[in-house]
């Protein structure tokens, strides 16, 4: 069993030393012969953006492999939804008993989710420097 999560991609964008792949995202039955005829298939196409110091020695079009390893992924993963869902729920719940208003609740714990994610906008240095990709060529 591998400890890296991997996509295939294509190099799509290259700036200075940013390279912006774009990976296709597909659910277990997107890749079914019979996926044109069912709504349960799902395919999503999502940008990706590297950071690297070889970034001349790609080219726009080129077939790349994008991978992390799987602690990348779990932080990433309880960045984007683990922490979000313990604010929310801690507020709904405090305010929920303070108030005893379900209405003043559910705003206060949507409301909670602005200061979080400015907190996330403001330490995205800090927090791309723990979730990073990495590129490789594809051999051919």
């Amino acid at each position: 069993m591998s400890n890296r999560i991997e996509h295939l991609g294509v190099i799509n964008a290259i700036k200075g030393n940013c390279i912006h792949v774009a990976i296709s995202q597909s659910s277990a039955c997107a890749e079914c012969k019979v996926a044109g005829h069912c709504n349960a298939s799902e395919s999503k196409d999502k940008i990706i953006d590297i950071i690297t110091d070889k970034a001349n020695e790609y080219s726009i079009g080129e077939s790349v492999k994008v991978s992390t390893t799987n602690g990348v992924g779990m932080m990433a993963t309880i960045y984007a939804y683990v922490l979000p869902l313990v604010i929310m729920m801690a507020v709904l719940f405090i305010v929920k008993a303070i108030t005893r208003s379900d209405g003043w609740a559910a705003m206060s714990a949507l409301f909670s989710l602005l200061p979080y994610y400015l907190c996330v906008y403001i330490l995205r240095n800090k927090i791309s420097s723990q979730v990073y990709f990495e590129v490789e060529k594809i051999n051919n």
